[in-house]
């Protein structure tokens, strides 16, 4: 089994990780930054507390898989008297004209094949690991309390069963809801029937609704309801990854909670959604940049916010877990929020963009608008040159990154697009000149005369992968001869067995160990853009196969090995799926019709 092996479900409210044996190991709850009721995935490799599952006596073999073009996961355990289904999903569908999509999780589970004796168990803990409830029992219901903290299990399974974690005889399907402390308004099995229904035919309509390409359907559609369950719809936020403290390699301390929204992940999310048709994301990350970032009185825009504003980001550390397998510390909030990326006013100002040419949208960019986004310029141009922590985030060295001024320069460029757009022609025409200046000023620092290639930082020697970028940005072409030195300069000393790393220096943890997947599939579209198709499709068919049994990829993977580290889902991975698929794909015209 490969290391994540994992599925995920949610619903833009909630989400929840269950591991190839049925088993949920994380749920935040009540919101996907909260506090893990399961957090088994961070709490050792044996945890006894923090999880639900099912057991199935005499079990031999379990099978997992997405029901097709759903969120809802399918679970099959066998065992010597027979096998077992168990369906987890999250509601999720249109009621009333409304979506409806409460802070719950669901599991059916029904009898397959056979005579099976099954027992669940439920054992959610409060204060991130910290505390364990007190149970108690309604009539159709355990509820599990800590200090103001309730969470409520609604089952039709008898409760004794569930209390005392006893084995029974699965002869009919049984159901449970997890989730608030509120009743359900009629009987169980009949919730749980419309719910599954309902979700089914909303997922199947959203991916009906998806402009895929030819090729690589089934990876893309995965890829693009993964993204889907990493936005919280409430405020619009997009959040990096689900979990928080699973490393980037094996005991290397490079634990970081991913549970908050970075704009620069959140802009290629949007983008990649965008260019699939589903620009509901896109909207709805707009309205939280306003609420969140845009509208702020600020002298500089932090890398990272809350998916709430106004909610904590201090970083700490959660004593009670452990650990991914038991590979510590379990680190909540981060820290990297204290620090300056300058690459951010370009993510947001990229981000925003779109909003004024998609004409498919109910209320396209305008002019007041763009004057939100002027402050935002203005930073941009401040800060191009200046020192930071870079993409990276570096925790304790800054430089002035190539690839931060190269956002910075695309903040300008895309701001000049955008005044003459809603017809502020001299805004327009100074933010060109701005943006023409500042092109000038970076592709002179960044070079590296003595080795001919453009350095991460300007006037530095080191190799930068994000550097796989700057035609895709536009400052340069994928035919410029100093980029052709570039890209093979980063071949030469980040490629490592087919897989690119970030940087080769040592940081603050030491020398990188894992090769980050998006820079991988960076690298690809390079070399498709580049002209070398083969090269690009034999790498994108390697870094497929790589992906867990439910087609999902987290952040990291270790060379020569391709075992995947990292938090997870990673939306970056995800994004990286999709950019390649319409980047390699044949058309549809001719999929279907030419012969090759």
């Amino acid at each position: 089994m490969r290391q994540m092996g994992m599925g995920v479900i949610g619903n833009c409210a909630v989400a929840s990780l269950i591991d190839a044996e049925a088993r949920h190991v994380w749920f935040c709850f009540p919101r996907l930054d909260g506090d893990p009721l399961f957090n088994a995935l961070v709490n050792g490799p044996d945890p006894e507390s923090g999880f639900m599952d099912v057991v199935l006596r005499d079990q031999k073999t379990a099978h997992q898989a997405y029901l097709r073009n759903t969120a809802i996961l399918e679970t099959v355990l066998t065992g010597e008297g027979g096998s077992i289904r168990v369906l987890d999903w999250a509601p999720r569908y249109k009621l009333q004209g409304e979506l409806f999509r409460p802070p719950i999780i669901m599991r059916r589970i029904e009898p397959a094949d056979g005579r099976c004796h099954v027992k669940v168990r439920a054992r959610p803990t409060f204060d991130y690991g910290a505390t364990k409830p007190v149970v108690s029992v309604g009539s159709n219901y355990l509820r599990y309390t800590a200090g103001t903290s309730t969470i409520r299990i609604t089952t039709d399974m008898p409760l004794a069963y569930l209390r005392d974690e006893a084995f029974f005889l699965l002869d009919r399907p049984v159901h449970l809801f997890i989730g608030s402390d509120e009743p359900l308004p009629a009987r169980v099995d009949r919730i749980a029937r419309d719910y599954l229904e309902e979700t089914t035919g909303y997922w199947n309509d959203w991916v009906r609704d998806l402009a895929v390409p030819f090729d690589w359907q089934e990876p893309v559609i995965r890829a693009a309801i993964t993204l889907k369950l990493c936005s919280f719809e409430d405020t619009g936020a997009i959040i990096a990854a689900l979990t928080t403290s699973i490393p980037e390699a094996a005991g290397s301390g490079r634990n970081w909670d991913y549970r908050y929204c970075w704009p620069r992940d959140a802009y290629f999310t949007v983008m990649s959604l965008n260019r699939l048709g589903a620009t509901t994301t896109m909207e709805n990350f707009i309205t939280y940049l306003i609420n969140s970032v845009i509208s702020s009185n600020v002298q500089f825009l932090a890398p990272l916010y809350p998916i709430v504003p106004g909610a904590p980001l201090e970083e700490y550390e959660a004593a009670a877990l452990k650990g991914f397998r038991g590979m510590g510390p379990v680190r909540v909030g981060n820290g990297a929020s204290n620090q300056r990326q300058n690459d951010i006013y370009g993510s947001v100002i990229l981000a925003a963009a779109q909003m004024f040419w998609d004409m498919r949208l109910p209320r396209p960019g305008d002019r007041a608008l763009y004057h939100q986004l002027k402050p935002i310029g203005m930073m941009a141009k401040a800060t191009s040159l200046e020192a930071d922590a870079g993409i990276w985030e570096y925790r304790h060295r800054t430089r002035a990154h190539t690839f931060s001024a190269v956002m910075c320069w695309a903040a300008l460029d895309r701001l000049g697009r955008i005044a003459h757009r809603v017809e502020e022609i001299e805004d327009g025409n100074e933010w060109h000149k701005a943006a023409a200046e500042l092109k000038q000023r970076i592709l002179q620092g960044a070079w590296n005369e003595a080795g001919e290639y453009f350095s991460g930082s300007l006037g530095g020697s080191e190799h930068d992968a994000a550097l796989l970028l700057m035609p895709e940005l536009g400052i340069i072409g994928y035919d410029d001869p100093r980029f052709q030195k570039t890209l093979a300069a980063i071949e030469k000393h980040l490629l490592v067995d087919g897989l690119m790393m970030r940087y080769a220096e040592a940081d603050d943890f030491g020398m990188p160990e894992t090769a980050f997947l998006v820079c991988t599939f960076w690298y690809i579209e390079t070399l498709a853009n580049c002209g070398r198709h083969d090269e690009a499709m034999a790498l994108f068919a390697r870094v497929l196969a790589l992906r867990n049994h439910v087609g999902i990829l987290s952040e990291d993977a270790v060379p020569g090995t391709g075992e995947l580290w990292g938090n997870f889902p990673q939306t970056y991975s995800m994004v990286g799926i999709i950019h390649c698929a319409r980047k390699l794909s044949r058309t549809w015209e001719e999929g279907l019709w030419r012969v090759s």
